[in-house]
């Protein structure tokens, strides 16, 4: 999987060149700018947005460039050339950009700021995390503006769901909380009672044949798995004889992260 993902990702950056935030990148404090006019040399020249949002352009004095998009500073600098060019045609290029950042914190992933100097989607932000295996991406959550956004990071990460994927912008935020119990426990009446790492897809029957089958004494019509939801306690009976002998699949049920599995002893 991370193998895969780093392929996606390096072939993604090459799809995106920094120049296809032109029309949308919104120019911030520190990003390196290369801006000309056609046929006058000397209003060629590269500039850095200051702390203050603004640049120094020859002939004009200080320009605000933060917060405007490229083509909104072309527009702008055209107008306020007229004085002194005749019909001037503006380029503004963003060369080097420092002021996009995400923020990713929470106890499943090592918290860091990601500068976003090219287009990062959600997928590729992930892929660049190597604790996110262990991480708990199901009650994890892309911020807003202060607000989550419908996207489930478990789907698009584990199940490749890639309706899921979407572009990062300046000031995202994503939570990533770590998976506190990565096992599942079958206890009873098995030939080898122990905790198995979890996997995802998971099945009642795949964790009892690891732990070594029923034994004698087992009543195999009565197996209960245990698993909290929050506060909650949920029990669900599973009827394996069901499963052997009628092919019910239906009690073949999928585990979660934390289930206990109960084999009881038949009294007989």
């Amino acid at each position: 999987m991370k193998v895969s993902c780093r392929l996606f990702l390096l072939l993604a950056l090459c799809c995106f060149p920094l120049s296809a935030w032109g029309g949308d990148y919104v120019i911030g404090e520190g990003d390196s700018l290369d801006i000309s006019v056609w046929g006058v040399k000397e209003l060629n020249f590269p500039v850095r947005v200051r702390p203050d949002g603004k640049i120094t352009v020859p002939g004009l004095g200080e320009v605000v460039a933060s917060g405007s998009t490229p083509s909104q500073l072309q527009t702008h600098l055209g107008g306020r050339l007229k004085e002194l060019v005749k019909n001037p045609i503006v380029t503004v290029t963003v060369r080097e950009i420092t002021n996009s950042k995400v923020y990713v914190f929470g106890s499943g992933v090592k918290a860091s700021v990601v500068d976003l100097s090219r287009r990062t989607t959600l997928l590729q932000l992930l892929c660049m995390l190597p604790e996110v295996k262990t991480a708990d991406l199901k009650n994890a959550y892309l911020l807003r503006e202060g607000k989550k956004l419908k996207v489930d990071l478990h789907r698009l990460f584990i199940q490749g769901d890639t309706s899921q994927d979407v572009t990062l912008e300046s000031n995202d935020s994503v939570f990533v909380p770590l998976l506190l119990d990565r096992s599942v426990y079958v206890l009873g009446a098995v030939n080898l009672p122990r905790a198995i790492e979890y996997r995802e897809g998971m099945k009642v029957m795949e964790a009892i044949l690891e732990s070594g089958g029923f034994n004698k004494f087992a009543d195999q019509n009565d197996v209960v798995v245990r698993r909290k939801n929050g506060a909650q306690e949920q029990s669900l009976e599973v009827k394996a004889k069901k499963l052997f002998r009628e092919g019910d699949l239906s009690q073949n049920i999928e585990l979660k992260a934390g289930d206990y599995v109960l084999i009881k002893e038949s009294f007989f």
